[in-house]
């Protein structure tokens, strides 16, 4: 039968495999590589092995924690990709990665609130910047001031 703190454990990571997916689902949706499933099983591992951790070593887990983001950079590592004409692909990707393996590790060490919370500022600056509604702001923009007479958005006479 499971102990009062497994049941914790098991909603801990509960919560962290859906914050996992609701970035992820964002991430998928603008055609990111990386998918609403790596996120969950990013966060639900982390938060899984942060939560055991505490509970068996308490504060010797910040060895676990060590451990655990050279992982998640192993991780990103991975995903980020040179071409030959000096493009990088894949920061944004990584770096998304390694933000919700560290919501995992909030979660996993008992701190839910404060795990959902940074996810909702963590989604809402991915939300707000380079891939969707600022950039199409942005481009909105340039295009209008393209399309001036006189060109390059010089007003006309």
């Amino acid at each position: 039968m499971l102990s009062a703190s497994d049941v914790l454990i098991l909603l801990r990571v509960g919560v962290a495999a859906v914050l996992g997916m609701v970035v992820g689902l964002e991430r998928m949706a603008v055609g990111a590589p990386i998918r609403a499933r790596t996120l969950a099983l990013v966060t639900m591992t982390t938060a899984m092995l942060m939560a055991v951790a505490d509970e068996a070593y308490g504060l010797e887990s910040s060895r676990v924690v060590q451990g655990l983001v050279t992982g998640m950079g192993f991780l990103g590592a991975g995903v980020i990709l040179h071409s030959a004409a000096g493009e990088v692909r894949g920061l944004t990707t990584a770096a998304t990665l390694w933000a919700m393996g560290a919501i995992g590790i909030v979660i996993g060490s008992g701190r839910v609130l404060l795990g959902v919370l940074l996810t909702l500022l963590i989604y809402g600056f991915i939300v707000l910047s380079d891939s969707s509604l600022v950039a199409r702001a942005l481009k909105w923009g340039a295009d209008r001031k393209a399309k001036r007479p006189g060109g390059q958005g010089q007003p006309s006479p």
